[in-house]
C-alpha cells in the first residue's frame, strides 16, 4: 500500500502511521473539520488579542459553567499560568518576580501518585510541589492515589497557595473531597484535565465539583490546534492568568483591556510588567481554531465516533489474531475517560522479535508505524484506532504481520 506525499515529506520528515492516539510527540489528534479554513481567515487581519481572549473567556465559560477562561499554548503552560496565578493573585510585584518565589508563599500540596511528568507545568512557576500520600503501582497506569484525607489537610500550612488534582477514571481520591478539604482552608484546587475529553459532560464536571481552575488540551479530543489548550475557573484567578499573559501597557492612560476578563478596578496603579507569561503567548489564528474545534466539539455525535473507533479496534484485532506468535484482545476502554478501546497484543516468546524489536523497527520504517510502548515491559504492544484512518489500520497490520511472522 502506497500513500500520497505529505507536506512533511516535502521537508525531508517522514509520515507517521499513528497507532498510539492523541499524543503530542506523533501530532496529537486530525484537526477537526473547519479549522484550517478558520484559521487562515482569521490570518488575514488584526485584533487586539486581549478582545479575542475576552470572547474566548465567554466560550469557556459556556462550555464549562465556569466563571471565565483563557486560551493558553497547551494544557502544561495552562498548569503553569494557573500555578502562577495562584501565587501571585493580582500582585504585581510577585507577578514580576515569578518564577523566583524567595519569600512568597508558593507550596502546591498534591497527592503522591498524582505527580507526573506534566507537572514541570506547575513547578516551571516556581511552586514547590508538596506530595502526600503513599503510591500504589499498578502495572500498566501507573500509581493509583493512596492518600487519606487527613494526610491532604495535615500538609497545608501557611506556605501552601493551593491544590492540584489530576483528573483520572481510577482515582481513589475523589475530587470533592480535595475540593472540601482545600475550600476549608480558603484555597483554590488546580485540576489536570487535559485528556479527559470526551465525553463532553467532563468539561463541565470538575468545575460542578468545585474546582477552581481546571486545565484542558485543545488538540487532544477537541481535536483544535496542537499547541493549545485553555482554563477554566474562577473569574480573579483567569484575571491574574490575563494579567501575566498579555501585559501591553506602555503607558498607563492607554492601556485600555477589556473590562469583563481584566477588571482594573481593584488592581494596583500602574500596568504589569511583562513577565512569566510572554513566553506562553498564544496566537490569534490558534485562538480562532481552538473556539471552532470546541463549538464541533460540541455538536459532535460521541456515540457515533466511539462506535467507528470500536470497530476500527476490531478490524485491527482480528487483522493481527492472523498472526500465531501473537496474543490479541481487546480492552474495553474504561481505563480511560474517552471510553477509547486498545488492541493489545502480546509477543510470544516464540516470536522472531521482542516486543521492543518490533517497536523500534516500525518507527525506523518509512513511513514511521507507531505503537503503543506503555505495556511493552509486558512483552505488549498497543493499537489505538482514534487516529487512524482505515487504510493507515490495514498498513499497520500488515507491517506487524511482516516483521513478526
Amino acid at each position: 500500500m502506497t500513500f500520497e506525499p505529505t507536506e512533511y515529506e516535502a521537508y525531508g520528515a517522514r509520515r507517521v502511521i499513528n497507532g498510539v492516539g492523541t499524543r503530542t510527540q506523533v501530532s496529537g489528534a486530525r484537526l477537526r473539520d473547519g479549522v484550517v479554513e478558520a484559521m487562515a481567515r482569521a490570518a488575514e487581519s488584526h485584533v487586539y488579542v486581549a478582545d479575542l481572549q475576552a470572547r474566548a473567556s465567554e466560550r469557556i465559560a459556556d462550555a464549562t459553567g465556569a466563571d471565565a477562561g483563557f486560551v493558553t499554548p497547551g494544557a502544561a503552560a495552562g498548569m503553569l499560568l494557573s500555578a502562577a496565578a495562584c501565587i501571585a493573585g493580582d500582585d504585581f510585584e510577585t507577578m514580576a518576580r515569578l518564577p523566583d518565589t524567595d519569600g512568597i508563599p508558593s507550596d502546591i500540596v498534591i497527592p503522591k501518585a498524582h505527580r507526573i511528568k506534566y507537572d514541570i507545568g506547575l513547578r516551571g512557576s516556581g511552586a514547590t510541589l508538596v506530595d502526600v500520600g503513599h503510591v500504589s503501582h499498578h502495572p500498566v497506569n501507573g500509581g493509583v492515589d493512596k492518600v487519606e484525607p487527613w494526610q491532604l489537610e495535615s500538609a497545608i500550612d501557611e506556605e501552601t497557595v493551593a491544590v492540584a488534582y489530576v483528573e483520572r477514571p481510577h482515582n481513589v481520591l475523589d475530587l470533592s473531597t480535595v475540593v472540601e478539604i482545600a475550600h476549608d482552608h480558603d484555597l483554590p484546587v488546580i485540576v489536570d484535565a487535559a485528556s479527559e475529553v470526551p465525553p463532553p459532560a467532563n468539561l463541565e464536571r470538575p468545575i460542578d465539583l468545585g474546582a477552581d481552575l481546571v486545565v484542558y488540551s485543545g488538540g487532544k479530543g477537541i481535536r483544535g490546534p496542537q499547541p493549545t489548550g485553555f482554563v477554566a475557573g474562577r473569574a480573579d484567578l483567569v484575571r491574574s492568568i490575563a494579567l501575566q499573559q498579555l501585559p501591553d501597557g506602555y503607558h498607563v492612560d492607554l492601556w485600555d483591556p477589556p473590562a469583563d476578563l481584566i477588571d482594573r478596578g481593584s488592581l494596583p496603579r500602574g500596568t504589569p510588567a511583562t513577565g512569566l507569561g510572554r513566553p506562553l503567548k498564544v496566537g490569534p489564528e490558534e485562538i480562532v481554531g481552538l473556539l471552532t474545534a470546541l463549538d464541533g466539539f460540541l455538536d459532535e455525535d460521541h456515540e457515533a465516533t466511539l462506535r467507528e473507533w470500536r470497530e476500527r479496534a476490531a478490524r485491527i484485532a482480528d487483522g493481527l489474531d492472523e498472526c500465531g506468535h501473537l496474543d490479541v484482545r481487546l480492552s474495553d476502554g474504561r481505563d480511560k475517560a474517552s471510553g477509547v478501546p486498545k488492541v493489545i497484543a502480546r509477543v510470544r516468546e516464540d516470536a522472531p522479535v521482542t516486543a521492543i524489536d518490533l517497536l523500534g523497527a516500525l518507527r525506523r520504517e518509512s513511513p514511521r508505524v507507531w505503537l503503543g510502548e506503555r505495556r511493552v515491559h509486558l512483552d505488549e504492544v498497543t493499537v489505538s484506532p482514534q487516529e487512524l484512518t482505515d487504510d493507515e489500520a490495514a498498513y499497520l497490520v500488515d507491517r506487524v504481520l511482516a516483521l513478526v511472522e
